[in-house]
C-alpha cells in the first residue's frame, strides 16, 4: 500500500531526469555549434516511454465499468532515457549539423515541459500533505 503512494510520482521522476539530461544535450549542442566536424544529439524518451505504458506484459485486464482503472505493469525505472548523435547531416561546409534556431526552439519546448512536470510533482505531494494532516 505505501509504495502505490509515491507511484505516479515516478512517473514524473523520470519525465524530469529525460527532461534534464536533454537539457545538457541541448546545451552542448548550442555550445558546439561553431565547432567545426561537431555533430548534434539529441535524447530519445517519450516513444520509449509511451511504448512502455502500453505494454501490460502480457495482462489483459477487462474493464465493464466507466469507473474501472486500466493496469498497466511498467515498472518506471526500466525506461532510460538514451542519448542520440544526430550525424545523418550537415548544416555548414566543415562538417558540423547544429541549427541553432532549432536548438533554442527545443531548448524552450523542454523548459515548459520540465517546468510542467515540476508543478505536477508539486500537485501531487500537495494532496499527499492534506491527505497526511487530514487536511489541515
Amino acid at each position: 500500500m505505501i509504495k502505490d503512494i509515491f507511484a505516479s510520482t515516478k512517473y514524473l521522476e523520470k519525465g524530469l531526469d529525460a527532461a534534464w539530461l536533454r537539457n545538457q544535450v541541448i546545451s552542448n549542442n548550442i555550445a558546439n555549434a561553431e565547432t567545426p566536424g561537431f555533430k548534434s544529439s539529441s535524447v530519445e524518451f517519450e516513444d520509449v516511454f509511451a511504448a512502455a505504458l502500453d505494454d501490460t506484459n502480457g495482462f489483459d485486464n477487462k474493464m465493464t465499468r466507466d469507473k474501472h482503472i486500466s493496469f498497466s505493469g511498467v515498472d518506471p525505472d526500466g525506461v532510460v532515457p538514451t542519448v542520440v548523435k544526430n550525424s545523418g547531416t550537415d548544416m555548414r561546409m566543415d562538417g558540423n549539423n547544429v541549427d541553432i534556431d532549432y536548438e533554442n526552439v527545443e531548448l524552450a519546448k523542454n523548459t515548459l515541459y520540465y517546468n510542467t512536470l515540476v508543478e505536477k510533482l508539486n500537485s501531487e505531494f500537495s494532496m499527499l500533505r492534506m491527505a497526511i494532516t487530514e487536511g489541515r
